[in-house]
């Protein structure tokens, strides 16, 4: 499957792209992140190791890429992502959940676990969530569908797009190039998805347990 081939060998691909569009590897990247976050039915895109390759390709003085720049674009659109996302949810809600077309991408137990995971954490989940791979691009639209108030949301989807950026991008270029991590890159990269998605897996455990014992 292309999207896991992808997100195993993130670090080929982007250096693939990069030597193809050159700077617009920029724009490219930029695109893949806001796609993720405020299409609430590309939830599988990579977010959190294409964020740290992309640190790695800026560690790498023969690529010329600027960190900095990356961690930018980066923060933007996962902020701007959030906040389009939000108002989907805010304006459209489960008219979309249950639409014809967006229901076969839009599953509704991914808004249920969103939801509870909402409920769980509290306006604290904006932030949390955004580390979360799925539930980050789920958690802006529930927010948006309970009519969470703006302001509240803009500022918490503010301190989640930085964080992250800066994290995520900034570990790759501390640690991606380093000869052990870029011999083991693919298991390094399989350990980010296994890890950020581990609180995601057990939570929909949980609730498919909670499920069988109502029954």
């Amino acid at each position: 499957m292309f999207i896991v081939d992808f997100i195993l060998h993130i670090d080929d691909h982007i250096y693939n792209i990069a030597n193809s569009v050159g700077g617009w590897t920029y724009l490219v990247l930029f695109l893949v992140i806001f796609i993720e976050t405020a299409a609430v039915i590309m939830p599988f895109l990579p977010g959190d190791s294409l964020l740290f390759a992309a640190g790695a390709l800026a560690a790498n003085p023969e690529m010329r890429f600027h960190v900095g720049l990356f961690m930018v674009l980066f923060f933007i659109a996962a902020f701007v992502g959030d906040i389009c996302n939000f108002f989907i949810g805010r304006t459209l809600g489960y008219r979309l959940v249950h639409h014809r077309f967006f229901s076969k991408f839009i599953k509704e137990d991914h808004i249920r676990e969103a939801e509870v995971y909402f409920e769980k954490h509290g306006s604290g989940s904006i932030i949390l969530g955004r580390y979360l791979p799925i539930v980050r691009t789920f958690v802006p639209f529930v927010a948006g569908l309970s009519q969470f108030p703006v302001q509240s949301f803009v500022k918490r989807a503010f301190v989640a797009a930085i964080s992250w950026s800066l994290i995520a991008t900034g570990a790759g270029y501390l640690f991606g190039n380093i000869p052990f991590v870029k011999a083991h890159f693919s298991a390094i990269i399989l350990g980010v998805v296994i890890v950020t998605l581990l609180p995601t897996v057990i939570s929909v455990i949980k609730s498919s347990l909670a499920k069988k014992k109502k029954a």
